[in-house]
């Protein structure tokens, strides 16, 4: 199995359950706090590993409890935690997620010290690696980060695979590095101009992304499951309807499990198939890195 190399963000998700989602200025009594570990970078490295994939995850946290508590948690998903670095002077990311009854949220992140991740903190020794491996990356650190890993990792032979979230603005020069780009139909729009609600505007999008260079484009459409293009195959890949009480960590849980299966040499319909068992599994429970399911639940 090749080696999957995560370099992105790790937070501390605290969340409250409530009836619905407050509007502006309004206050909600009643519902149900978590604090659970999360960040984009960390559930998917959680995600991969509980999935049986061989992760590092490169990442930086701040010289705090939550940061330790993180630390904690890697090293019991057996997750190698060596180029994970310390930032002495910002605290570790924070997430304030509230999310209603039917399973939907809004999210409000303070990057912390993810907004520090530099090329200069990631070691070299992260990009010795055998071509097969693959290096899966978000956008919760600085986008020269991203770039500069990506650039880095191509250069030696290796495949990337981003997904574009939170989405911001990314340069052609990224774009043409990517072995596999990941967005959400928000993201795609983001990317392309292109509002995607269906399958032609799915295709639409997903080709002006190929056109500046990217080999294989995955758009995830929810409950809808997820298109794929790439130079072989144009379609949508439908997944089983569950009752979502929690989607937080659906799409972290849907690249974690994608990149696995990659990893194991499957073609990028199986493992599209996997990783939509796997989001399915994940919305039907509450919280981020919690909700991400282990490989014995993944029916083949």
């Amino acid at each position: 199995m090749s080696r999957i190399i995560v370099i992105g963000s790790s937070n501390t998700d605290m969340v409250i359950k409530s009836k619905k989602l407050p509007v502006p200025g309004e206050t909600i009594l009643g519902g149900t706090f978590l604090m659970n570990p999360g960040g984009k970078g960390a559930n998917q490295a959680v995600a991969a590993a509980r999935l049986g994939g061989n992760v590092t995850f490169v990442t930086k946290t701040g010289n705090d409890m939550f940061g330790e508590e993180a630390m904690h948690i890697f090293d019991n998903e057996c997750i190698d935690t060596r180029y994970i670095i310390k930032d002495p002077k910002n605290p570790s990311g924070v997430a304030l997620i509230n999310v209603d009854e039917n399973g939907e949220n809004s999210i409000v992140v303070a990057p912390g010290s993810n907004g520090s991740l530099s090329a200069y903190d990631i070691k070299d020794e992260v990009f010795e690696t055998d071509k097969a491996d693959l290096f899966l990356m978000q956008l919760e650190i600085p986008v020269s980060t991203v770039e500069f890993a990506a650039q880095k990792a191509v250069s030696n032979g290796n495949r990337v695979i981003l997904n574009p979230a939170p989405a911001r603005q990314i340069s052609d020069d990224l774009l043409s590095c990517l072995y596999l780009i990941t967005p959400n139909e928000t993201e795609a729009e983001f990317l392309t101009g292109i509002k995607v609600h269906d399958v032609p505007t799915a295709e639409k999008a997903a080709s002006k992304l190929r056109d500046k260079g990217v080999q294989n484009v995955v758009i995830t459409m929810g409950a809808s499951g997820a298109y794929i293009l790439s130079s072989l195959i144009s379609k949508l890949i439908p997944v089983i309807p569950v009752k979502a009480i929690d989607t937080t960590a659906a799409g972290d849980v849907f690249n974690g499990a994608l990149a696995v299966a990659i990893s194991e040499g499957r073609d990028i319909v199986d493992a599209m198939i996997f990783a939509n068992k796997a989001a399915s599994i994940s919305v039907t429970r509450m919280g981020a890195q919690a909700s991400a399911p282990y490989r014995n639940e993944i029916h083949p």
